[in-house]
């Protein structure tokens, strides 16, 4: 069980490294920190606490807290801490961020303290103190008594947090056939529905291209495996995924039909 007067695990999370250094600094100087893991974005922040909710409460790759940036590009601070409701024993979290506009909706979250940059040693020892007594009176990420854990999760590269009714659920990847741009937001297509998550459509193609995910269009990635057929209609490219038949820009059709030649050695799914 969590020795609630232990020195704090924590997670400190920025896009920025001179400010992420700071925060290290700051943390590594108060004698109630025991521990300080960086993360220098959202998404690396949340499969870090996605593998340690699926652990035993205890484990090392436990937190306490997550000082956490707000304006970060992908997935927002908000969004993240959003996302951390919906676990069964979230974190606190602390906002540290030169915004002063999202007070409100950073204390609609339940954040511990929202703390302004450039930061202030006093300032930030009184938000480390707050943390600290409610670890201490059992308000903290941990249960008072051992409680039962849900089979251990793949790890967050093999799924995507998708909220839904308040409650976030984790979407295999391997279920998404494709993904549809929609403004700041992305569509993931499953044979079973979709659901729209809060990533820009480049931010996913950069991280999925090595598992296996394509763009086929400006708007459009695909999962190159689910590809069913490759329709050559004059000029104009399309692929089949099930019942849908998705065009594919000129641009973008070479490399397809490039990529779809190496499914002939059996590597592709």
């Amino acid at each position: 069980m969590r020795v609630t007067d232990a020195p704090l695990r924590v997670l400190a999370v920025d896009d920025e490294e001179p400010a992420l250094e700071e925060l290290l600094y700051l943390l590594g100087e108060d004698p109630r920190v025991g521990t300080a893991v960086p993360a220098l974005e959202a998404t690396e922040a949340l499969r870090r606490l996605s593998r340690a909710m699926a652990q035993d409460p205890d484990g090392t790759e436990g937190f306490d807290v997550v000082f956490l940036d707000i304006d970060m590009p992908g997935l927002s601070g908000l969004e993240l801490a959003r996302l951390l409701g919906g676990f069964a024993a979230p974190p606190l979290v602390v906002f540290v961020t030169a915004h002063e506009d999202f007070a409100v909706r950073a204390f609609d979250l339940k954040a511990v303290d929202y703390l302004l940059k450039p930061l202030r040693k006093e300032r930030f020892a009184e938000a480390v103190r707050r943390v600290a007594e409610l670890v201490r009176a059992g308000q903290g990420p941990r249960p008072a008594a051992p409680v039962p854990l849900a089979p251990a999760a793949p790890a967050l590269g093999d799924q995507v947090p998708v909220e839904l009714g308040g409650v976030t659920r984790f979407v295999p990847l391997a279920d998404i056939t494709h993904v549809e741009a929609q403004g700041d937001y992305a569509r993931l297509h499953t044979g079973q529905g979709s659901h729209l998550v809060r990533i820009p459509l480049s931010t996913l193609e950069e991280q999925w291209r090595s598992r296996g995910f394509v763009r086929i269009h400006r708007s459009r990635l695909v999962a190159l495996g689910r590809i069913e057929e490759l329709r050559l209609d004059g000029g104009n490219v399309s692929v089949r995924i099930g019942d849908r038949v998705l065009a594919v820009s000129r641009r973008n059709a070479r490399e397809l039909r490039d990529l779809l030649a190496g499914r002939a050695t059996g590597r592709m799914r």
